[in-house]
């Protein structure tokens, strides 16, 4: 699974997750996953 695969599948889960706690687990997951791919983007930038 890519990290982008990765960030859409979080997504969907926010979208659809009623359960306040569960949600903050996921947008701290979310968060995590998005610097880890806006620094794998900066590594291959000239």
């Amino acid at each position: 699974m890519t990290i982008e695969q990765h960030i859409e599948e979080l997504r969907a889960e926010l979208r659809n997750c009623p359960d306040r706690a569960k949600r903050r687990e996921i947008e701290t997951e979310l968060e995590a996953a998005s610097d880890e791919l806006s620094k794998f983007l900066e590594e291959d930038l000239p």
